[in-house]
């Protein structure tokens, strides 16, 4: 666990983090890639931890990788690749920085790691976890095998190195469908995410999908008359869900897609009105720039990646922790259901 009094102490120490609105001012082009969800005086808050972190990258030669649903502050103002699991995964291989910051969930730091085993990953705060990878074990990879002798594991990017090493492939919600399709198998077992596999299913009904148990804490929340209630008061409101919501309320939306996915449809189709049936920091950092669309709607919050903060974005460079590793009897399995993945990806791509 994180000393936070001793962090501040020695960051104090080390760096000028006082508020500083007129570092603010003069740091006005990274502000306005979010100026429209974070004013200016509560930027001045955020404006010396973005200048030391963006220092140390370059003095530490660092690369940030940065999902989705971080924070804008942490999005716009220090991420130097940020995206879906699936463009996170690809990106990683891409890497040529020495140490590879995680801003995101656990999981994610190990996949980073897994596809570069020599380098030093870190994550801003080890216990930053994920409900729904730590919903399935190897052990219950081995169920599943028993009890559908034959079918290949495809397991969600969202499970630990141990999962992915048991697995045939990885999937993540943005290749699902089409990883599942391309398989010549009739059965095709999917772990963790009961929803997803429930959606690809719909989508895919030529293969017997099967499933594990497991899902999402926040998305499994929405249900579907949230989504009949928020229309009755805002009619004529776009609403975009992610395929981790259970099927009936991806059925009540105009739209299902990957963190990706979402923002591809409002960039492409720039709805006058839009709701995100997904974790709360996704409007936020697509806001600014999509100045014509309107976000509305409730969201739900992910307790896990709202560990990951600029204070201990900035610790975790200039201490060097918390590094991540994973056990060298699993990289190989582990690498090896990553990289078909991403491989199979870009051959449907084409």
């Amino acid at each position: 666990m994180l000393d936070f009094a001793t962090m501040r102490a020695a960051l104090a120490e080390a760096y000028d983090l006082t508020p500083s609105l007129t570092l603010a001012q003069e740091m006005a082009d990274i502000h306005a890639r979010m100026d429209r969800v974070i004013p200016l005086p509560d930027f001045a808050r955020h404006a010396p931890y973005i200048r030391a972190i963006n220092r140390l990258k370059r003095e530490k030669n660092a690369v940030i990788l940065a999902h989705n649903y971080m924070t804008p502050e942490i999005y716009h103002g220090v991420a130097d690749v940020v995206g879906d699991s699936l463009q996170l995964a690809i990106e990683a291989t891409k890497v040529e920085a020495e140490t590879i910051v995680q801003c995101g969930v656990h999981f994610m730091a190990e996949t980073s790691k897994i596809l570069n085993p020599a380098k030093r990953v870190l994550i801003p705060d080890a216990q930053a976890g994920c409900s729904l990878a730590e919903s399935i074990t190897p052990e219950g990879i081995a169920q599943m095998r028993a009890k559908y002798p034959g079918a290949p594991v495809v397991s969600y990017v969202n499970t630990t190195a141990a999962v992915k090493a048991a697995s045939d492939i990885c999937c993540t919600s943005a290749n699902a469908a089409q990883i599942v399709a391309a398989l010549p198998e009739p059965t095709i077992i999917m772990t963790p995410d009961q929803y997803l596999a429930q959606n690809v299913a719909k989508a895919v009904p030529q293969k017997n999908v099967v499933w594990w148990a497991g899902s999402c804490i926040v998305h499994e929340q929405y249900t579907p008359a949230d989504l009949r209630d928020f229309r009755a008061y805002h009619p004529g409101t776009k609403i975009i869900a992610h395929p981790e919501c259970p099927p009936d309320v991806v059925a009540e939306a105009d739209f299902s897609g990957s963190t990706a996915g979402m923002i591809d449809f409002v960039t492409r189709e720039k709805p006058a009105q839009v709701m995100l049936v997904t974790e709360c920091s996704m409007a936020s950092n697509i806001a600014d720039a999509l100045p014509s669309v309107e976000f509305l709607g409730p969201c739900n919050m992910c307790p896990y990646m709202k560990m990951i903060t600029l204070e201990k974005i900035l610790w975790s460079l200039h201490t060097g922790t918390e590094e991540v590793t994973v056990d060298p009897a699993l990289i190989d399995n582990a690498r090896l259901a990553v990289e078909r993945m991403i491989d199979l990806s870009r051959k449907l791509a084409q």
